[in-house]
């Protein structure tokens, strides 16, 4: 029996966010637009003629713009959605097997509910030995914020709800990659600490941005004043600096896999080695007795 993903994003709330952000031109956030140069340069670094690119970012003007010298004459790059009419395009994206080399995901992917299937998805629509570059924020993000809102709440609600999503933690995801079916995973991560005027301004920008909370079990209607405050107060006083402003964190997990292929490296079978240890390290080897 194949287990049920959670669902733990609103789809239709957050999808209604985003493309009202969008609309007001909140979008890209600025994580997304670092998160397109770094994906750019990582495809430059591949030495590999791509011909079929697909890209889902909400940067996708900056994207294509970064790699389009790269890519070889008459190579075709197709922005695929980001937000659809009822939820996000990669909560359960539909596209043609082995219809791209390559595919470039800078948007939404830390807001689908089932993650390893919709990479194994995106795995599916590359050709045989196609790659898939992605970013998404991971664990560590907004730990600042998740912090003063569980301590406002314990201090003065009758109980806590969740408030900021739980993001990938970068242990997991190397094995989520593997989950899917991607081959030579590897997952970079990258943390950036953004200084903000005070809580309130950090969660300003991002509720412009469409990422107001959007947890399924979120506690619906107004946030109180007197828990708005307390939690603010909380955030302000745990992360301030010596010039009056306030950090926060923000971690970028980098992910690449590849479509499995006959061509690429494979790991030997145990005992397979043709030269032992020893011998590669130029020891001598001895035999330990058998008691």
């Amino acid at each position: 029996m194949t287990a049920t993903a959670p669902t733990l994003f609103d789809q239709t709330s957050l999808a209604r966010n985003l493309r009202k952000a969008q609309a007001a031109g909140h979008l890209p956030p600025f994580w997304e637009q670092l998160a397109s140069d770094e994906l750019a340069d990582r495809l430059r670094l591949i030495k590999r003629d791509f011909t079929r690119i697909g890209i889902v970012s909400f940067a996708a003007d900056q994207l294509e713009a970064a790699i389009r010298p790269a890519l070889a004459t008459g190579a075709s790059i197709t922005r695929l959605p980001v937000v659809t009419h009822d939820g996000l395009f990669l909560e359960e994206p539909q596209l043609e097997p082995e219809s791209f080399d390559c595919l470039l995901v800078t948007s939404t992917l830390e807001w689908v509910n089932d993650l390893p299937g919709t990479l194994a998805r995106l795995r599916t629509a590359l050709k045989p030995d196609g790659v898939l570059l992605a970013a998404m924020l991971g664990g560590e993000s907004l730990s600042e914020l998740r912090q003063a809102w569980l301590q406002a709440e314990s201090a003065i609600s009758s109980g806590v709800s969740p408030r900021v999503a739980p993001f990938v933690d970068v242990r997991d995801a190397g094995g989520l990659l593997q989950r899917a079916g991607l081959s030579l995973p590897v997952v970079d991560t990258d943390r950036l600490t953004v200084r903000y005027a005070g809580a309130l301004a950090l969660m300003r920008e991002l509720k412009l941005a469409g990422l107001a909370n959007a947890l399924v079990d979120r506690r619906r209607g107004l946030t109180p004043p007197a828990l708005l405050a307390t939690a603010s107060a909380a955030y302000d006083e745990a992360n301030l600096d010596a010039d009056g402003r306030v950090r926060a964190t923000f971690q970028m997990l980098y992910l690449t896999g590849w479509a499995p292929h006959e061509s690429q490296q494979q790991p030997l079978r145990p005992g397979s080695a043709k030269v032992g240890l020893a011998d590669a390290l130029k020891v001598t080897e001895t035999k330990m007795r058998r008691e």
